[in-house]
């Protein structure tokens, strides 16, 4: 009696997997994209947002380190990001302890601008509501997908693989949050006493921490696309840098305190 030393078939042993094509004939072509296991976009999404709901799941003080070095180091955080593509065949995150800190920081910031500003309950609700679903996440994913496309289609060079949406959205909520440092919390200290008024000290420093904040994002989401090996010219991501710049330049000549009027615009909303 013969035996078959075929492997036996998996749910991954398909047209989609390195098994696959190992078993297959030699001058078989490779796939244009292929990925390293079985696991769908969907699965990971579900895992992910499952484990949102089991705090001891979660490793808060790793996250509580990423959230430090975005401040002082953002290199070293993305030299995590590149550990964990080469163990766990992804760069996005599969804990949800940093988008949970995250939302306590937007918490945070949500306090202290009603408390200075003195809104009732309700706009403290409908601030922390706006600035969750709609500053971060509704924008973050289309700067993410608008980022993810241009990587993807102009900045990739090797075609065997892609960018991850989801890492894509990974880079924006990391540049997010020295932003929402410098903008949501430090203007707020000094809102009464300088930001309100209508002197060029109080111009320089609205305007400037605009300029900090948008230098930090770009300087972020440029450290995450070059992370990824299979992109190249990442560093057109600064070329909004001197944008930005002249735009700071054009609002102090004219006047306009940019810090304020978006405050004010956030009252208006409220």
């Amino acid at each position: 009696m013969k035996y078959s030393t075929s492997p036996p078939i998996s749910r991954c042993n398909s047209p989609s997997s390195p098994l696959f094509y190992s078993n297959s004939s030699p001058n078989m072509p490779m796939p244009v994209t292929y990925r390293h296991n079985c696991t769908s976009a969907a699965s990971k999404c579900y895992k992910y947002l499952r484990k949102l709901l089991k705090f001891e799941q979660m490793d808060f003080e790793f996250a509580l380190w990423q959230i430090i070095y975005l401040l002082v180091s953002p290199q070293k955080v993305y030299r995590n990001f590149q550990n964990r593509k080469r163990t766990k065949s992804q760069f996005a995150r599969d804990d949800p302890a940093f988008l949970v800190l995250l939302g306590f920081w937007l918490l945070l910031s949500s306090i202290i601008f009603a408390i200075v500003l003195r809104l009732s309950f309700v706009q403290f609700i409908k601030f922390f509501f706006y600035t969750t679903f709609v500053d971060c996440i509704g924008v973050g994913i289309c700067i993410a997908t608008l980022l993810w496309y241009i990587a993807n289609r102009y900045l990739r060079y090797d075609t065997t693989q892609d960018v991850e949406w989801g890492y894509a959205f990974d880079i924006h909520l990391n540049a997010f949050f020295p932003p929402l440092i410098i903008l949501h919390i430090l203007p707020m200290c000094l809102y009464a006493s300088l930001l309100s008024s209508d002197s060029f000290t109080s111009r320089f420093l609205g305007n400037t921490t605009w300029l900090v904040a948008i230098g930090y994002y770009l300087y972020i989401t440029f450290l995450g696309y070059t992370s990824i090996e299979i992109l190249h010219r990442t560093d057109r991501i600064l070329w909004a840098l001197p944008i930005f710049l002249i735009i700071y330049i054009v609002l102090l000549c004219i006047g306009m305190n940019l810090s304020y009027q978006v405050t004010q615009f956030y009252i208006y909303r409220l």
